[in-house]
């Protein structure tokens, strides 16, 4: 089962990054919910007068995808120590 986690409106990457930091931290808080596997977010991108735009690399590729691998490991965790 999958929880849908919406925010809505016009905002800045920070003023996003703190919505979804505080509907985590209510999973987390009011349900109980401590693990997850795979998270999926989708942006839309907007220029500051909500205007859609398209992202770009360095090298002028259109970006529409980024992975990332799983949390952060210290290097302790990695070497065992």
């Amino acid at each position: 089962m999958s929880i849908l986690i919406r925010i809505q409106g016009d905002m800045t990457l920070a003023e996003m990054r703190q919505a979804l930091f505080e509907a985590v931290c209510e999973l987390e808080d009011e349900f109980a919910v401590h693990h997850t596997h795979n998270v999926t977010l989708f942006i839309n991108p907007t220029n500051e007068v909500g205007e859609t735009v398209v992202v770009r690399n360095r090298l002028g590729a259109v970006v529409t995808r980024v992975t990332k691998r799983g949390r952060y490991r210290c290097a302790a965790d990695e070497y065992n120590i």
